[in-house]
C-alpha cells in the first residue's frame, strides 16, 4: 500500500513536469512567431520595446524548461528540497508573468496606433520600389499580406516622391488584386486597386499580435497554477496520510 502510494506521488509529479516542458515548447513556438511576425513589420515602428512581448515569451518558455528538468531530477532523486524549490520558483515566474501581461497589455496597445501613424507616412516616402531597397520591400510585403494600398487608400501615393518620379501615373504592382491579370497598378483602373489603406490593417495586425501574446501568457499562468494545485495535493497528502509517502527513505514495505 505504501509503495504504492509513493509510485502514484511521484508519477504525478514526474507528468507535472513533462507538462511544464511541453509548456516551454508551445511558448518558446508562440515566441519564435511572434518574432518573426515583428520583423515583418519593423519598418512601421521604431521602438524597441515592440520586441519584448517576443523575448519575454521565449525566456519564460526557457525557464520553464529548466524548472521542468530540475522537477524531474529532483522527484527521481527523491528530493524534497529541490521539489520545494521548483515550485517556488514556478510560482515567482508565474507571479512575473502576470506583472509582464499587465504592463505589456498598457503600454503596448496604447501606443502602438500612435507609433504607425507616426511612422507609416516616413516609409512610404521612402519607397523607391526596388527589391534591394529594405522600406520598398517592406512596403510591397505589407500591401500583398494584407490586400491594401497606400496608407489610407491607392490615393495617397500620389504624394509620394516614388510617383512624382516615376511619372507614370501608377501605384505599385502590390497594390493589384491577385484576380485582375496584366495589372500594371495604373490609377485608370482604379478598380484593380486593393481599395483600403494599410494603416488601419498594420495598427490591427500588431494589436492582434499583442493579443496572441497576452492570451498565450494567461494560459501559460493558468497551467503554472494548476501545476501548483496538484503539486500542492500531493504533497499535503503526504503529511497526512502516511500511506502516501512522497520521499522515500529505506525500507519502506509494500
Amino acid at each position: 500500500m505504501g509503495q504504492c502510494g509513493v509510485i502514484s506521488s511521484k508519477t504525478v509529479l514526474v507528468f507535472l513536469n513533462l507538462f511544464f516542458w511541453a509548456a516551454a515548447g508551445i511558448l518558446c513556438y508562440i515566441g519564435a512567431y511572434v518574432f518573426i511576425t515583428y520583423d515583418d513589420y519593423d519598418h512601421f515602428f521604431e521602438d524597441i520595446y515592440t520586441f519584448i512581448p517576443a523575448m519575454v515569451i521565449i525566456a519564460v518558455g526557457t525557464l520553464l524548461f529548466v524548472i521542468g528538468f530540475i522537477g524531474c531530477c529532483a522527484t527521481i532523486r527523491e528530493s524534497r528540497c529541490g521539489l520545494v524549490t521548483v515550485f517556488s520558483a514556478v510560482l515567482l515566474l508565474v507571479f512575473a508573468t502576470e506583472v509582464v501581461v499587465v504592463v505589456l497589455g498598457y503600454i503596448y496597445r496604447a501606443k502602438v496606433e500612435a507609433v504607425v501613424n507616426h511612422s507609416i507616412q516616413k516609409v512610404y516616402n521612402e519607397y523607391k520600389g526596388t527589391n534591394t531597397d529594405a522600406p520598398s520591400r517592406a512596403i510591397d510585403y505589407v500591401q500583398r499580406q494584407l490586400h491594401c494600398c497606400g496608407i489610407h487608400n491607392y490615393s495617397d501615393w500620389m504624394n509620394t516622391h516614388w510617383f512624382n518620379e516615376s511619372k507614370n501615373n501608377s501605384v505599385p504592382v502590390s497594390c493589384c488584386k491577385p484576380i485582375i491579370s496584366n495589372c500594371t497598378g495604373t490609377l485608370m483602373r482604379p478598380g484593380d486597386l486593393y481599395p483600403e489603406g494599410c494603416e488601419v490593417l498594420v495598427v490591427k495586425k500588431l494589436k492582434d499580435i499583442m493579443l496572441y501574446v497576452l492570451l498565450a501568457a494567461l494560459t501559460f499562468t493558468a497551467v503554472q497554477m494548476l501545476g501548483l494545485l496538484c503539486a500542492c495535493v500531493v504533497l499535503c497528502r503526504r503529511g497526512h496520510d502516511p500511506d502516501y509517502e512522497l520521499l522515500v527513505s529505506t525500507g519502506i514495505d509494500a
